[in-house]
């Protein structure tokens, strides 16, 4: 892989980390990366092997061509239309990132335990 699709792979990677709201430390663990390695991948510095470039785009919810720069370049006025639209707060993005795997009668409690909070708060 070349120096150039190296940092582009790190950009994506970092840019979806941040918008889920994690950690280096907490996409490694899940990736079952050392942190130092993650970090090393990120700063476009090392290539990860493809179990874990699959890994990767499992965890922070990634298509492998957008990482490997497959995917088609957006047109220019996709980015002004997209900026436009309301971005989720990072807790958010990091709560359902969490809920992602849960199966559906811990979801169901969740969303019991949410409305009781929502009720209580909207007093």
């Amino acid at each position: 892989m070349d120096e150039k699709m190296q940092r582009h792979l790190g950009e994506a990677a970092r840019a979806a980390r941040l918008r889920l709201g994690l950690t280096q430390a907490e996409v490694a663990k899940q990736v079952r990366l050392k942190p130092a390695v993650y970090g090393r991948i990120e700063r476009g510095k090392m290539t990860p092997s493809v179990p874990s470039l699959r890994r990767i785009c499992t965890v922070l919810g990634l298509s492998s061509d957008l990482l490997l720069s497959l995917a088609p370049r957006e047109e220019k006025g996709s980015a002004a239309k997209r900026s436009s639209e309301p971005v989720e707060h990072p807790e958010l993005s990091r709560i359902i990132h969490i809920l992602r795997g849960w199966p559906p009668e811990r979801l169901a409690l969740a969303r019991k335990l949410l409305e009781t909070a929502h009720s209580h708060f909207s007093k």
